[in-house]
């Protein structure tokens, strides 16, 4: 098994770490933590010009043609750099799902205008209930003619205050805690009767509450076909998970380089504390655990890139990616002792940024029901 990149793969990992390097050092960080926005546009316009927003769209709609495994690479780095911003919201969970489930009429429309970094795409998935499954969708979408009028509330959606368009997903049928009469709507966030809030999080990221109230949409913005879009919803959640992992990867990394610097730096008893044996132990172990993240988050990232079934894969790598974190993190904050637990340090981006790519999409326990279910368990 070869799991070297490939030229084109090392030269986009290289293209992003020195533009990320050089465009989002942490003090923009730390700045967009309190920005209404959460992003600089002319960051954003520049990620654009390089062609970051269409990578992993086909050239006929803007894109570059490249595929899933080549995005995730780009993701690694955005963890790295804890990007702040809706990429993985507009390219991931608006872009990719337009590709995956999309007529010819809005693929044609809506992602060329991704792929320029014209217009901001997120998903409205959860509930009160925060769950995953198809019984934790409340909010309703009843016809009305040819149109339809959703009500209810979603929570938890990430840059719906920047978004231009939501991906809604509401009952069409008679509610149930089945997966039957789940429909998935294109939303103008501008339409009349949406409201959104912005909530407090962890690491700062944007994340709202969005209330329909008697939103118009027509019948023609329906993604898919009407009453069936749990499928869709299940992809997109397969694709999200994945690419949380190649955040994660990207954070555990760095944090892990901070450390190693650290640990070649910081000395007692006249020597650096990474000549410690213990030290040193904690270093090799963090470093395992970044090493098993990526390979099997890479592994999932093929077989979606493949086309291949991956249920398993992708639960198994996002299980194994939030818990490699807490271990990775908690060995950051104990190399550096008190002062990787300040908030001037850098450390803290990367420990509250991996919680949050930690529990988005599924945490640990939801994901072993994902694998057990594999196994006929």
């Amino acid at each position: 098994m070869d799991f070297t990149l490939s030229e084109e793969q090392e030269m986009l990992r290289k293209t992003a770490r020195d533009f990320l390097e050089e465009k989002c050092p942490k003090t923009l960080v730390r700045d967009m933590e309190s920005d209404e926005k959460g992003y600089p546009p002319a960051l954003w316009k520049e990620m654009a010009g390089l062609g970051w927003m269409g990578l992993a769209f086909p050239e006929s709609f803007g894109g570059s043609g490249m595929s899933f495994l080549d995005l995730a690479v780009l993701l690694e780095e955005t963890g790295r750099a804890c990007l702040p911003g809706p990429f993985l919201s507009s390219v991931v969970l608006g872009g990719l799902t337009i590709l995956d489930a999309g007529n010819e009429r809005q693929k044609q429309e809506y992602l060329p205008v991704i792929a320029s970094g014209e217009k901001v795409f997120t998903l409205a998935l959860t509930e009160a209930a925060a769950g995953y499954d198809a019984g934790a969708i409340n909010v309703t979408a009843t016809a009305d003619g040819s149109d339809y009028l959703i009500d209810g509330t979603k929570l938890f959606v990430p840059d719906a205050n920047v978004a231009d368009y939501l991906l809604c997903i509401a009952r069409t049928g008679q509610p149930t805690d089945t997966d039957e009469g789940l429909t998935v709507f294109i939303v103008d966030a501008g339409s009349p009767g949406i409201s959104h809030s912005l909530l407090n999080t962890i690491s700062g990221d944007k994340l709202c509450e969005v209330t329909f109230d008697r939103v118009k949409v027509s019948a023609e913005n329906i993604l898919g076909e009407p009453g069936q879009g749990w499928d869709i919803v299940q992809r997109t959640i397969q694709r999200a998970a994945v690419a949380k992992c190649c955040e994660l990867v990207g954070v555990m990394q760095g944090a892990l380089e901070l450390t190693l610097d650290y640990a070649k730096e910081r000395r007692q008893f006249d020597r650096p504390i990474g000549s410690f044996q213990v030290i040193q132990h904690f270093c090799v172990d963090m470093a395992t655990d970044v090493d098993t993240t990526k390979f099997g988050t890479y592994q999932a990232a093929w077989a979606l890139s493949e086309g291949l079934p991956c249920a398993k894969e992708v639960s198994v790598a996002k299980a194994w990616a939030g818990e490699a974190y807490d271990r990775v993190v908690t060995l950051a904050h104990q190399i550096h002792g008190a002062i990787g637990c300040t908030i001037d340090h850098d450390l803290q981006f990367y420990t509250k940024r991996g919680k949050a790519a930690q529990l988005s999409f599924g945490g640990g326990d939801f994901h072993r029901e994902i694998v057990a279910q594999c196994m006929g368990l």
